[in-house]
């Protein structure tokens, strides 16, 4: 792979050009209603990674919680399932950096070198980040909410939930670290099943039940590892927006489940 990922999906999932896609970001956010008080900033993120005009209102729900820790999140470990290559445990690219039509982002190198060497589950693999949009779709909101911050890419197959609660452990830093899972749940429902599915799956994930099965959610690998590393480190989680693509783009025959869920550290 090239020092720079280029941008896969830019034009397709999500505006190619800069300005347009700086207004969509920001008109999604702006239609997200201020948390009431007492609301805490999440540490680790569930957030879907659909093409914008399907999920892009409920990912803006969950990254407009994140407003306050522009400057005081600097790592950010981006997690999402392989589509288009099979990988066995975890995938991270050779590149230095990921573009976006916003900009570059570099990589955090020291903490992905740090994967390869402890971890015997994570591979190199540029395959399967070149065209992979479970995470590329996430750094436009990223960025508009964040500003500058190094990133840690790594793309999921079929690590069990113990491998993935350990490499998350191993990065979970301080609060300077944004752990974010990337994930849709139910796929090509009616509109009705859907609605049951999800609702269910979602009680699931706010409880820290870490039995997430692929068939409610495509990222139920790395959501189950976040959920097990979640409850060691008694965290809170909380629905905060569940719709699907019925919701956002009138279709109601086969529908895509979208859920955003924030996770946030107990008091000092």
């Amino acid at each position: 792979m090239p020092a720079v990922r280029p941008a896969a999906v830019a034009g397709q999932f999500y505006p190619g050009d800069a300005g347009a896609l700086a207004a969509e970001v920001s008109s999604y956010l702006a239609e997200v209603p201020a948390p009431g008080p007492g609301v805490r900033a999440p540490k680790a993120i569930i957030a879907p990674h659909a093409g914008y005009i399907y999920s892009g209102p409920i990912a803006a729900s969950i990254y407009a919680r994140l407003a306050p820790l522009r400057g005081t999140i600097r790592r950010v470990i981006l997690v999402g399932p392989a589509h288009r290559v099979h990988v066995a445990g975890v995938a991270v690219p050779t590149s230095h950096a990921f573009a976006s039509p916003l900009g570059e982002v570099p990589l955090d190198l020291a903490t992905i070198e740090m994967l390869r060497r402890k971890l015997p589950f994570v591979e190199v693999s540029d395959r399967a980040h070149a065209h992979e949009h479970s995470l590329e779709v996430h750094l436009p909101f990223l960025q508009s909410v964040l500003g500058s911050f190094e990133l840690v890419p790594i793309v999921v197959g079929d690590a069990p939930p113990d491998d993935m609660a350990h490499l998350l452990e191993l990065v979970w830093g301080g609060p300077e670290t944004l752990l974010v899972v990337s994930s849709d749940m139910s796929h090509y429902l009616p509109y009705n099943s859907a609605l049951g599915r999800d609702r269910q799956t979602a009680r699931a994930i706010a409880s820290l039940e870490a039995n997430v099965a692929l068939e409610e959610a495509c990222g139920a690998a790395p959501i189950n590892g976040l959920l097990r590393a979640a409850r060691g480190k008694g965290l809170r989680c909380e629905l905060v927006d569940l719709r699907n693509s019925g919701d956002t783009a009138g279709d109601l025959d086969r529908v895509v489940g979208y859920g955003a869920f924030a996770f946030t550290e107990p008091d000092a």
